[in-house]
């Protein structure tokens, strides 16, 4: 399903050259707002991915200079560290331990990360606050929905004239627990880089949702992103290849 702000998919590869079709439209370099929605995740919760459509946007980002994929979407959920046989004491012990190496390793990092800012920030009792969610969605039944959401903007330090930052461009993540013990995770973004960065951010979100629905005991049924300002970022021309691997009807 696809109209010309909203994309739909099973298949996480597709939605974001979906979405790219959108963007790149001709007259187009942006769309607003752009919301793309994955729909299909295999009993691990991993969402479903075409290996070709991979290997042609990494192989793209590393002539353009860019970060990987799997650099983006680790920014976001650091999946390699994570063992999902373990407590996930664990995975935030291991990353707040590797943490000052993350934000050496590149200048992006600079002003946060991604994922450091979903497990700080939180209330007194419980300053991680994803573990304050999982926490909270596990104390009993009948917890007001609304408090499963992690806030990643900070008006205190993000709020700057800078002319150019960065970071972050995503806000917030809300968690939706449904019927039928099913997981639907959003995630709202002010703007998005469609070739950089938007394959890694759904990735990135949709491993977010399949470790809260692991903590939580659910199902990940969906993963929605929300963005303010959707851009392409570079010419159109280098992208023909990557398009056409999906008809845009």
């Amino acid at each position: 399903m696809t109209s010309k702000h909203y994309v739909e998919d099973n298949n996480l590869s597709i939605a974001w050259i979906k979405a790219l079709q959108l963007v790149s439209a001709p007259g187009k370099k942006e769309v607003a707002p752009l919301v793309v929605s994955i729909t299909e995740f295999d009993e691990n919760g991993r969402p479903r991915e075409s290996s070709a459509i991979r290997t042609l946007i990494d192989d793209l980002l590393v002539s353009e200079g860019m970060q990987s994929v799997e650099t983006v979407a680790s920014t976001i959920f650091p999946f390699r560290m994570w063992n999902s046989e373990a407590e996930r004491s664990e995975l935030f012990a291991r990353y707040f331990a590797i943490l000052p190496k993350l934000r050496k390793a590149s200048s992006k990092n600079k002003h946060g990360i991604y994922f450091e800012r979903m497990i700080s920030g939180g209330p007194q009792a419980n300053s991680n606050q994803l573990d304050f969610v999982i926490n909270a969605y596990l104390s009993r039944d009948g917890v007001r929905r609304s408090i499963f959401q992690i806030g990643i903007f900070d008006p205190a330090v993000d709020l700057t004239m800078s002319a150019q930052r960065g970071f972050p461009c995503l806000q917030h993540v809300t968690f939706a627990p449904m019927a039928d013990s099913l997981l639907s995770v959003n995630a709202f973004y002010a703007t998005q880089y469609m070739v950089e960065r938007a394959y890694g951010n759904y990735l990135g979100v949709c491993r977010l949702g399949q470790f809260v629905a692991h903590e939580m005991h659910l199902k990940l049924a969906r993963v929605t992103c929300y963005t303010g300002i959707a851009q392409c970022e570079i010419g159109k021309g280098k992208l023909e290849e990557i398009l056409s691997m999906v008809d845009p009807s």
